[in-house]
Order: C-alpha cells, then sequence, then structure tokens
C-alpha cells in the first residue's frame, strides 16, 4: 500500500527498473518519498523496492490496459517521474523503418500521455503536485539519422510544456528535465543491443551518469512548492550540443 501522508509522500517513477528510473528512486527514497517503481521487467523493480522501501507495479506506458491497472493501483500521488522512454535505430529519413518509430512515439509521446492523464487528478489532490518530465537535448535539436527521436522528444517536451499553461492556477509545478549524453542502457538498445556500438557512443569523453540526473530531480522537486523550475538541460562538460563532443 503507498503513502501521501505529510511524512512520507508517494513519487510515482515510470521506467524505473534501470539507468535514470532506478537512480531516480533511489534518490527520491533517501528525501523522504515512498517511491512507487512502474516497468516492464518487475523483477528488476522489485529488487529496488525491497532496497528503498517502496512499491514495485508492473508498467507498459504502450499498453492502456497496463497503464490503468498501474494508476488505479495508487490511491494518492505527490510526485510523477515521467521516465520511460527511449531510441531506437539511426536510420535516415529515407530509410525510416516505421517499426521503430511507432515504438519511439509510443513510449516517448502516448506514454508521458497516459501516465500523466491518469495520476494527474491525484497530483492535484496532493495540493502540491509535481510533474517530471524526462525529455532529452534531443526535444531542442534535429541531427542527421535521428528524425524518429528527435521528433518524439520535441512531442513529448510539447505536450509537456503545453501542460504549464493548462494547469496554470492549480497546484501542480512542471519540470521538464532534458538530458545530454548518459551512460545507461539507452545507446544499447537504440543499438539493438550491441554493446560495442553502444560503448563508441562513450569513447574518449566523461558522460554524465544516472545519479548526475536523478540529483537533479531531487533538488527540483526539493524546491519550495512557489518555485518551478521550467526546464532544466543537463550536460557533460565535453557535450556542446547533441551532435559536438570532445573526444580526447
Amino acid at each position: 500500500m503507498t503513502s501521501n501522508s505529510p511524512e512520507r509522500p508517494t513519487a510515482v517513477v515510470t521506467g524505473a527498473s534501470s539507468g535514470i528510473g532506478a537512480a531516480t528512486a533511489r534518490h527520491l527514497a533517501v528525501q523522504g518519498f515512498h517511491v512507487v517503481l512502474g516497468a516492464r521487467r518487475l523483477d528488476r523493480i522489485e529488487k529496488i523496492a525491497t532496497e528503498i522501501g517502496g512499491t514495485a507495479l508492473s508498467l507498459d506506458v504502450t499498453d492502456s490496459d497496463s497503464v490503468d491497472a498501474f494508476v488505479s493501483a495508487i490511491p494518492s500521488a505527490r510526485v510523477l517521474v515521467n521516465n520511460a522512454g527511449g531510441a531506437k535505430g539511426l536510420e535516415s529519413v529515407a530509410d525510416a523503418d516505421e517499426a521503430n518509430w511507432r515504438w519511439m512515439w509510443e513510449t516517448n509521446v502516448m506514454g508521458t500521455l497516459r501516465i500523466t492523464k491518469g495520476l494527474l487528478p491525484k497530483l492535484i489532490a496532493s495540493g502540491d503536485g509535481h510533474v517530471i518530465t524526462v525529455t532529452s537535448v534531443a526535444a531542442f535539436e534535429a541531427y542527421d539519422n535521428g528524425s524518429g527521436y528527435t521528433s518524439a522528444k520535441h512531442a513529448q517536451a510539447v505536450l509537456h510544456r503545453t501542460l504549464r499553461g493548462e494547469l496554470l492556477g492549480q497546484p501542480v509545478r512542471l519540470t521538464e528535465v532534458a538530458p545530454g549524453l548518459v551512460e545507461t542502457e539507452f545507446s544499447a538498445v537504440r543499438f539493438s543491443g550491441d554493446q560495442d556500438k553502444a560503448d563508441k557512443v562513450y569513447e574518449g569523453l566523461t558522460p554524465l551518469s544516472a545519479d548526475d540526473i536523478a540529483e537533479v530531480i531531487g533538488f527540483a522537486v526539493s524546491r519550495p512548492a512557489h518555485v518551478n523550475l521550467d526546464t532544466i538541460v543537463v550536460k557533460a562538460r565535453d557535450q556542446a550540443s547533441a551532435t559536438r563532443v570532445h573526444r580526447s
């Protein structure tokens, strides 16, 4: 059973089985939240939930029934971290793989819509709700061979930014966190498990870690209720843009 008492309010983290999601769950637990972890890999989130005294619930953000069941199992919530998402492939528009595009749009855009829409009444009812959406520098830039991902991240970001106006006057804050290069499973997923290709993305530079982003999310959440950090772009020192990095 989750709790949203003043002593231990509930924070919901999607895509919590690894990377930024798992790190964020741990950080928010340290900050005093009861964390509800959602992901498809139930065994992983159950392990983390046991470690931090949280709750693990199966979640596939691309499946409306899964989202409905997930939302129904959470009686109250003060924080939502929309972290589920990802990229698949690096094809040009001319060679676009429609299956990859559908997955990226379903996961990043529709998944964010489903979860946010479902939990919004509970976030408002908390009296101090906060929606954190993890987008990407790809929500601000376009780059060759990345249009499937960049278009999905642009759409996800616009969804989130639109809510900022629609919820004006309601007790809900909205923060977009847009990371650059973060060394997680992201690149391995993008390259269908090809670890050599994934490793080359971070070769010769010092990328961000999942903990770096989790700390930023924790900082935003911990600000006083009247303080809204609208957009936070986080890059490694070695990265200037989505396509420009320094490698030693």
